[in-house]
């Protein structure tokens, strides 16, 4: 039976059970620890320098107003991070890869933004439409345009995320079944193979994290534009 290289992509099941809920329930029981003391470990110490270090550098380009969102924006940064890591343990499923969910966290985080905008500062947000000293020939045109790319901005959000995590999973599923295929027939070739192979697991481990930073980076953006 020939496999393909996306059945990765489909939620491995054991005995009926989809393991994808054990894996989601693994990620709560690392990170929220129950204390009754304010720092308990070194663990605890670090997870909160860099949750307070990525909220702050978040928060830099945003207005004070827009602080309030703080929290909100730093809850689906980890949340992301921990589906995206997700993904790299044998046996899970990573539920980034499907548009759908990423989708489901774009858009209504962007359509946040914009009433936020039209409620409080209505002209500031509509005049983003029209740049200043715009010719009165090209004001439809540009008009259109705007109005174009501001509906654009979600969906460039979830197929950002979403294309960078299946390409980076399909290369890795690629190499992997090189070295596997050529250990038998050029050693040297897969242990080459099987090199990239650790490398390039070290990079998705990054781009996990780069990704998720990105969305609730440009999320920041958008919201500083409207508050």
């Amino acid at each position: 039976m020939t496999l393909s290289f996306f059945d990765q992509f489909a939620i491995p099941q054991a005995l009926g059970i989809p393991l994808i809920i054990i894996a989601i329930l693994t990620p709560p029981l690392l990170i929220l620890t129950i204390m009754n003391r304010f720092i308990s470990n070194r663990v605890s110490t670090l997870q909160l320098w860099a949750t307070k270090t990525f909220t702050k550098q978040l928060m830099l380009p945003v207005n004070t107003p827009g602080h309030k969102w703080a929290a909100i924006l730093t809850s689906i940064m980890l949340l992301l991070i921990s589906l995206n890591l997700l993904g790299l343990l044998p046996y899970t499923f990573t539920p980034t890869t499907q548009l759908s969910m990423n989708m489901a966290l774009a858009v209504p985080a962007w359509l946040a933004t914009v009433l936020l905008g039209l409620r409080n500062q209505p002209t500031i947000s509509l005049g983003h439409l029209l740049p200043e000293g715009t010719p009165t020939l090209l004001i439809p045109i540009l008009v259109i345009i705007e109005t174009i790319s501001l509906f654009i901005r979600p969906l460039a959000l979830g197929v950002r995320l979403t294309a960078n995590l299946t390409a980076g999973h399909l290369l890795i599923q690629l190499i992997s079944t090189a070295a596997f295929v050529l250990t038998s027939s050029m050693p040297m070739t897969a242990l080459l193979a099987f090199i990239v192979l650790l490398l390039l697991t070290g990079l998705e481990i990054a781009v996990a994290m780069i990704q998720a930073y990105v969305f609730v980076l440009l999320l920041s953006l958008y919201l500083q534009e409207n508050v």
